[in-house]
């Protein structure tokens, strides 16, 4: 008897351009989850599936820069959900569809990668590159083009924020300055932000969004290529500054110092400024109080995690988007079983609609559960304890607890410490004082250190991020 070829690859194998945007967004939803926001939002967000055939996806994106990022940096992840998604054997290349111009304005010029003596482009290292000519190159952050006002979905938990995000959007310098917005991992801040930009831009105001870590890079290289004054000038310029996750300000001192004069000057002139922290203001303590007192003498709005209500809300806006229709059932079973995380709620929502979509049937409760038993979001109802999170590091890496809370400076175990260090500040509640303790009686600043030293990290080393994920994965799944 002839054995049949499953349905979903007899449509994955035709290669329309429908099939191929089906499939990559698919995958799309699974790397937003894995990799961290700035990342997701810089590099791939915007990338389309234009072909499939003969198990190559072909990726269409902005410029060959963002292609030879995302070759070198994230090929790795971005197979491995496409394998999860298509089947095995399927691979990536990356085409562009157009080459970006320098951008002559007074921002600078778009980021032009120069190769290096051994071959690697100096934005291997994560500072703007330098040309031939020493002239300075700054790399201007794309809008999110989905998001905007009119696709947040608003609840009680957001309300607030919204209301002065629009406001600040709609009369910038005046309403609220500064606006800070805050709230855990993946509840809509960098949405918010997004959206204000669009605004703003349509006037015709000059709007410069960027993150920390892109703005730390920047005034790293200006201060070593002797362009401070360009940088300056390209910041202090604008109407609008929209800087995302100030936490990574956090124990860099040079930099605290370079946006408190930014955010003097374009705070004197009545430039509007708004800013997004994954924390209180007050929880900054460790930034110069004379940051922390400005931030604080604006309006402060926090997101909270969304009710039911919001998490149903938000489900079926992203299935009218995504033109899929998914049994009211099942989108409120989705919205029971993800309880914390916006980003994970439309993440497993965008695994449920290719799934359906490959298929060409009407999921059941039944396939969702099999669908997304294993993800994050599955636990979020579980309590973790610095316990867990200490024993699963010791077991991923073989180095017993003592020795993690010990002394030791082997580089492997201060490794493991400063992953420990990571997790217990991502995943507890506990302060940096409290974790300082459970790991031998360190303070607060070797916490610190040991948080941004793996975080920045996991940005450029797959393998360590591959290592976090696979411990946090562990500490999830109970």
């Amino acid at each position: 008897m002839q054995k049949k070829t499953p349905r979903k690859l007899k449509l994955m194998a035709s290669g329309t351009n429908q099939q191929a945007a089906r499939l990559w967004q698919a995958v799309l939803g699974k790397i937003e989850m894995a990799i961290p926001r700035p990342s997701f939002d810089t590099w791939i967000a915007d990338s389309v599936g234009v072909s499939f055939d003969k198990g190559e996806l072909k990726v269409s994106v902005k410029d060959a820069f963002t292609a030879k990022y995302l070759e070198e940096r994230l090929l790795g992840i971005i197979e491995t959900e496409l394998r999860n998604v298509g089947g095995e054997g399927n691979h990536v290349t990356f085409m562009v569809t157009g080459e970006r111009s320098p951008v002559n304005s007074s921002l600078g010029l778009y980021e032009q990668p120069s190769t290096m003596s051994n071959g690697r482009t100096s934005t291997d290292y994560g500072t703007p590159p330098q040309t031939e000519k020493g002239r300075f190159y700054l790399r201007k952050p794309e809008l999110n083009s989905r998001y905007t006002f009119d696709s947040f979905v608003v609840g009680d938990s957001n309300e607030l924020a919204y209301a002065a995000a629009k406001a600040s959007s709609e009369s910038p310098g005046h309403a609220f300055n500064p606006l800070v917005l805050y709230s855990g991992v993946g509840l809509g801040k960098t949405h918010l932000l997004h959206a204000i930009g669009h605004v703003v831009r349509s006037q015709g105001l000059e709007c410069v969004y960027t993150t920390c870590e892109e703005f730390t890079n920047q005034y790293v290289s200006a201060i070593q290529q002797g362009n401070t004054e360009q940088f300056r000038d390209m910041y202090r310029s604008a109407d609008v500054l929209l800087l995302d996750d100030i936490q990574f300000l956090i124990a860099k001192e040079q930099t605290q110092e370079g946006f408190f004069h930014t955010f003097n000057a374009l705070h004197m002139a009545n430039r509007q400024i708004v800013i997004t922290s994954d924390r209180p203001i007050a929880s900054l303590s460790v930034l110069e109080p004379r940051i922390t007192s400005r931030l604080m003498g604006g309006l402060v709005a926090d997101i909270q995690s969304p009710p039911l209500e919001t998490r149903l809300a938000i489900l079926q806006s992203k299935a009218k988007q995504l033109k899929c229709h998914i049994p009211a059932e099942v989108l409120e079973f989705l919205a029971q079983r993800i309880q914390s995380n916006i980003r994970e709620l439309e993440g497993n929502l965008n695994r449920v609609a290719a799934w359906s979509q490959f298929r060409d049937v009407e999921i059941t409760i039944e396939d969702v559960t099999r669908i997304t038993t294993g993800t994050p979001g599955q636990a979020r109802g579980l309590t973790i304890t610095d316990a867990t999170v200490i024993a699963a590091v010791s077991d991923h890496f073989g180095i017993a607890t003592d020795q993690i809370k010990g002394k030791s400076r082997r580089k492997m175990t201060v490794l493991c410490r400063q992953v420990a260090m990571y997790l217990l500040r991502e995943e507890t509640s506990l302060s940096l004082n409290a974790i300082g303790k459970l790991l031998g009686g360190r303070d607060h600043s070797t916490v610190l250190h040991g948080h941004e030293r793996v975080s920045s990290r996991i940005e450029l080393d797959d393998g360590l991020r591959g290592d976090v994920l696979k411990i946090r994965n562990s500490i999830l799944g109970g």
